[in-house]
């Protein structure tokens, strides 16, 4: 799914045929249809475990259903179909007395995420931030998902537990994902920027005080021509986590200024226009 979406940020066109030939696969994998091949690198873990096997596909339905929504096919039955099941269950968990306390002590200083939890994941959230027909239907789960990641994320680590499998859960969201540093700088400037574009997508971006903090220092920076020039710009932000691999960067640094600057300065142009801001092109 990274790869696909990775394409659709470098603005490739969806009727080529790399998204033809993934489409199909894609699509199958929303389906009930339990090829083994739709499990990709997860089937080891889930021949002898039925559970398993359906958290592991759900899983996989998530980064499919945010992948087919940035691709613009929010309208297809199939996948607005999907894309209600998986709103309803993190609407659940919004509801439940789990979304103020969803972890279990699970021996020593160790914590897990309670097995009945579904909170959002930024597969999910990105989903419904390129459905905005979706984000209508289902207003006040918009709502109630803006105020929630607007919230201090957990101070705690912890894992889930598949089956026989612990993992630390870098695809969840358990409040505001924001990391600042003593100045009140992100500490992961791309992943910052993809958070509020997000924010931005579901007109949430003022439920998240970090979020607007970084956004306004970053728009700061801007020149007369609307291009980021902060000071002393050595080298391009690199990226600290792997929830944006297929976001950042999209021009290689080549050791020029403009390369250094084009992906924040798009990023912020982007944002803007999500925003509803108009912008003015020289």
């Amino acid at each position: 799914m990274a790869q696909y979406r990775r394409l659709l940020q470098l603005g490739l066109p969806i009727t080529t045929r790399p998204f033809r030939l993934a489409d199909r696969m894609l699509f199958r994998s929303l389906s009930r249809d339990d090829d083994p091949l739709l499990y990709g690198e997860f089937f080891e873990s889930t021949e002898d475990d039925p559970d398993t096997a359906e958290w592991y596909r759900n899983l996989i339905r998530e980064g499919v259903c945010a992948a087919l929504a940035e691709s613009g096919r929010e309208d297809d039955p199939r996948l607005r179909g999907m894309a209600h099941k998986v709103i309803s269950s993190v609407s659940a968990f919004l509801r439940s007395e789990l979304v103020t306390d969803p972890l279990l002590k699970r021996g020593g200083n160790s914590w897990q995420l309670h097995p009945e939890a579904a909170p959002p994941s930024w597969w999910s959230v990105a989903m419904l931030a390129a459905m905005p027909s979706l984000q209508r239907e289902r207003a006040g789960f918009v709502e109630r998902l803006g105020a929630y990641l607007g919230q201090p994320a957990l101070d705690r680590s912890f894992m889930v537990t598949v089956g026989k499998t612990s993992m630390r859960p870098t695809h969840l969201l358990m409040g505001d994902p924001l990391e600042l540093d003593n100045k009140g700088a992100p500490k992961d400037v791309p992943l910052a920027l993809h958070f509020i574009e997000l924010l931005a997508g579901l007109g949430q971006l003022h439920a998240s005080a970090s979020a607007v903090s970084v956004l306004q220092q970053l728009l700061q920076d801007l020149d007369g021509d609307g291009v980021w020039h902060p000071k002393n710009l050595r080298s391009q932000p690199k990226a600290a986590s792997p929830v944006s691999h297929h976001y950042w960067p999209l021009a290689p640094d080549d050791g020029g200024l403009s390369a250094r600057q084009a992906d924040i300065t798009f990023r912020l142009a982007l944002i803007a226009k999500r925003l509803g801001w108009h912008l003015e092109y020289a």
